[in-house]
């Protein structure tokens, strides 16, 4: 199954399945396959999504490649090569807006469902997806500069799989499955309460810093926040809905950092999740420091510039807005 269809089937699901998974059995609706798999991640989060629902809370996991027994169980995942949406399940189908308005006390259909539905698929299932697909996330012409392998959440849930030269029990198979499963869904339950808890509601203070970014400086360029906020995802995708012409986009990002604290002034990134800047601080400024920064800009507080010039800051919210109108020019 292609990665597009993949991301498609995660988006929707129809009122035919959701009837379906609202009344079943005291038995797990899923099958996996072995966990001695490379789908270790894949079908141990699958099983804790669903046992988010209500309806499965307190379901029995049912491990086997046995046709009858699988077919016994009301869902199975990732097993027998059938994905009909209804019974058979792949393994990241179980990712549904009932998930999320289950969690969040929202309904399916609202706008805040839909938005978290679609930042857990890019932010999180989508590299699941690819990593069980043999999909990188790189051209296959660049070399990484280091080895990030050990580090990934597949892997780390993989290393729960059981060593060669070590043969356990089945047992003892369902033990791993079950602490794999707690794993990567804690993971997951992590990142959806960060996503609306802290995430989402900062799309409403991003879209007023937009709003009112020409009453800081007449080029709107300047943002302005009292605290930081995470503010990157939103500014492009806010850039790209309200048609924001490149000659208009903000450079800079000032925020505070507590009250009674200093104040920063970042420059926006040319992506997401890029080092670049479209407008880094000035190379004289780069890594200078204290009375020698204040010197040097001429502005009183200065704290410190970052040497890449991503970052700086200012004792004042009055010192990082100079800082601003002054690289604006330079």
């Amino acid at each position: 199954m292609s990665l597009a269809m993949l991301v498609a089937q995660s988006r929707f699901l129809s009122t035919r399945a959701l009837s379906t998974m609202a009344s079943p059995p005291n038995r797990l609706k899923t099958a996996p396959l072995s966990i001695g798999t490379h789908k270790l991640a894949d079908e141990a989060l699958a099983v804790y999504m669903l046992r988010l629902l209500p309806d499965y809370q307190d379901a029995t996991l049912v491990r086997s490649r046995d046709p009858e027994l699988l077919e016994a169980c009301d869902i199975i995942v990732d097993v027998q090569g059938q994905y009909d949406g209804i019974k058979h399940f792949d393994h990241h189908q179980p990712l549904r807006p009932r998930i999320i308005s289950e969690r969040l006390s929202l309904s399916p259909d609202h706008p805040n469902t839909t938005i978290l539905l679609q930042k857990l698929y890019n932010e999180f299932i989508e590299a699941l997806d690819a990593n069980d697909n043999g999909i990188s996330a790189y051209p296959a012409d660049i070399k990484p500069s280091f080895n990030d392998k050990g580090i990934t959440l597949p892997s780390i849930v993989g290393a729960l799989n059981p060593e060669w030269n070590n043969p356990i029990t089945d047992k003892e198979h369902d033990e791993r499955f079950e602490k794999a499963s707690k794993l990567i869904g804690d993971i997951f339950l992590q990142k959806l309460d960060y996503y609306s808890n802290a995430w989402l509601p900062a799309r409403d203070l991003v879209l007023a810093g937009i709003n009112n970014r020409k009453s800081i400086h007449p080029s709107g360029k300047i943002l302005t926040f009292e605290i930081s906020i995470p503010w990157k995802d939103h500014v492009f995708t806010l850039e790209e809905e309200l048609g924001i012409p490149a000659d208009e986009k903000p450079l800079y990002v000032l925020y505070g950092e507590g009250p009674g604290k200093n104040w920063r002034i970042q420059a926006v990134p040319v992506a997401k999740d890029s080092f670049k800047s479209r407008k880094p601080l000035p190379e004289a400024w780069r890594g200078v420091r204290d009375d020698k920064l204040s010197e040097l800009t001429g502005i009183p507080g200065g704290v410190f510039v970052h040497a890449s010039g991503f970052i700086g800051g200012n004792k004042t919210y009055e010192g990082v807005l100079e800082m601003a109108k002054k690289a604006l020019d330079m």
